[in-house]
């Protein structure tokens, strides 16, 4: 079994959504499976000495995903990683994780392993594609092999809600909070994408 991380922040849900949908089109590729995992809130690790169960307590009442392990990496044959849009960039509770992976970068436990990025924003044009941009910087550091959303897709021509070349998208603009079909076509289909190709590499 290819087992593929989800790995997510999510304040209000939507990202989580989309986290939902990506794993959905990576459990669509046979002998895949995607692990969903969540980041520690920033407030709960700057505030205690948090043990990993007094940091899985504290998460919100709807957060149902275990938080992320450094094994989670090591185990998985590829990542899909999400954040919603924070002044242009990630969310700081995922960039905090991140921060925390020299050793994986030591050892280069992610080197030519597959991975994508999604995210979402209260406006259209509210940072996402920076924001996209700014999660793949660590994992190109980490050796990680970018997988996009590639044009043969047709909604990526058509779709005027979420959705990008540089991966999954959402647009909540407080009307529209579920995923619009477009956005969850377009999660499915990078999902997809994300697990065909590490597929393919585990050969």
């Amino acid at each position: 079994m290819t087992k593929v991380l989800v790995l997510y922040y999510s304040l209000h849900g939507n990202t989580r959504q989309l986290a939902r949908h990506i794993g959905r089109g990576i459990e669509q590729v046979d002998s895949c499976e995607a692990v969903l995992r969540t980041v520690a809130d920033i407030s709960t690790l700057t505030t205690m000495a948090a043990t990993s169960q007094s940091i899985t307590t504290s998460q919100p009442a709807t957060v149902s995903d275990p938080i992320v392990t450094h094994d989670d990496l090591k185990q998985c044959a590829a990542i899909a990683m999400g954040s919603p849009v924070r002044f242009g960039n990630m969310a700081a509770p995922l960039k905090h994780f991140l921060d925390s992976t020299s050793g994986e970068w030591l050892s280069g436990t992610l080197i030519d392993k597959p991975a994508c990025v999604f995210t979402s924003s209260s406006s259209l044009h509210g940072g996402q594609e920076t924001t996209l941009q700014s999660m793949m910087l660590p994992l190109l550091h980490h050796g990680m092999l970018i997988v996009g959303i590639p044009y043969s897709e047709p909604l990526l021509h058509t779709t005027h809600h979420g959705g990008t070349p540089y991966g999954a998208s959402h647009v909540n603009n407080g009307t529209n909070k579920q995923l619009h079909p477009d956005e969850i076509a377009l999660a499915q289909a990078i999902g997809r994408r994300l697990a065909t190709t590490a597929c393919k590499l585990n050969g």
